[in-house]
């Protein structure tokens, strides 16, 4: 089926409830890894990842660190609300997700976490749901203090200490995140270690990954699917690696739909170049990679953005049998599940 034919209907499928992982596997390595970079798949352990890269090849991770974005609190009224922060803006402003019976007006005072007020200036904008809200001290503080780590909706418990470690890869430096980069989780020390042992080069991005990463795409049309925006970096030394990797026949890995998003993005104009803003970026299946060779992920949300990126990489057709494949496996689906190994698959059939 051509590339332009697929419907969002194409990227559904039925996932049992019970293959959803609600924690973290016991250690970070610990997970399964699906390896589909073959036309069979083969079901592996994590820990053979050194094992499928050659020396040369490179890995770009994604820095950012997941902030504790989620707020309970009250309006003066006394209805309850819940916020996500989204982004954070200068002036002690933020934009957030704001859950309540009624939508706060501005000028609204909600007290948070019993601990500080934050005023409601309105609405960020009339279409994107976002409201702008304004701290009484600096965000970043004010939410490691009380807010609480923003486990995805599909997770059913509240965060608790372990999620506050498990929910953030060991690399995470630059805070911005309300979602993880979850393929990032399953490395450690001992990952990374080994991974450098065996010649295999690392590289960091920055995309701070926003709530929207969750949010549906209704139309069958996929080019009417209006894609949520993210803050990206990719720095000189980044794209320097990339070319000498290149330069010696190595291969490039993103670690997580994100770094790919990050790196495709900054080679938008046809040529990778340092690059830092804001990205809208839609991949879907006919799209042309300019940067990423090889892809480790985590299985996504039926009929999402992500599902239609990494099918846009190796092929409609291929992702959707892997799919079939890890359900009947049994492997554990979404952020705390398993992982997926995929390279590029640039002549396949969607």
């Amino acid at each position: 089926m051509p590339a332009a034919c697929l419907t969002l209907s194409d990227f559904d499928f039925v996932l049992p409830p019970e293959l959803i992982a609600q924690h973290p596997p016991a250690e970070r390595s610990g997970s399964r890894l699906l390896d589909g970079s073959t036309d069979v798949p083969v079901d592996r352990v994590f820990r053979d990842l050194p094992q499928l890269m050659s020396p040369g090849d490179l890995m770009v991770f994604n820095d950012t660190r997941v902030i504790k974005a989620r707020l309970f609190g009250l309006k003066s009224s006394g209805g309850v609300v819940e916020a996500l922060v989204e982004r954070i803006l200068p002036g002690n402003e933020v934009l957030a997700h704001m859950r309540a019976s009624k939508s706060p007006k501005a000028g609204t005072l909600v007290r948070f976490a019993e601990a500080f007020d934050a005023e409601v200036l309105g609405r960020a904008g009339p279409d994107d749901g976002l409201f702008h809200l304004r701290f009484p001290a600096d965000p970043l503080a004010l939410l490691e203090a009380h807010g609480h780590v923003p486990l995805p909706p599909y997770i059913t418990h509240a965060d608790s200490d372990d999620d506050q470690r498990r929910y953030q890869s060991v690399f995470a430096a630059r805070p911005g995140a309300v979602a993880a980069p979850t393929a990032s989780l399953h490395f450690d020390e001992a990952m990374l270690a080994a991974l450098s042992q065996r010649g295999v080069r690392q590289a960091r991005v920055t995309l701070h990954v926003g709530a929207g990463t969750f949010q549906p795409v209704r139309s069958e049309n996929l080019s009417e699917h209006r894609m949520h925006s993210e803050w990206y970096e990719v720095g000189a030394d980044t794209v320097a690696a990339i070319e000498s990797t290149r330069a010696a026949g190595g291969r490039v890995l993103a670690v997580g739909t994100t770094s790919l998003r990050a790196l495709e993005s900054a080679a938008r104009g046809g040529t990778l170049l340092p690059s830092t803003g804001e990205t809208d970026i839609f991949i879907t299946p006919g799209h042309e990679f300019r940067v990423v060779d090889r892809l480790i992920t985590n299985f996504h949300l039926p009929r999402s953005t992500l599902l239609m990126l990494v099918s846009a990489l190796a092929g409609h057709a291929h992702v959707m049998a892997l799919y079939r494949h890890a359900i009947e496996a049994r492997y554990r689906f979404f952020s705390y599940g398993d992982a997926m190994l995929l390279d590029c698959r640039t002549n396949a059939d969607v």
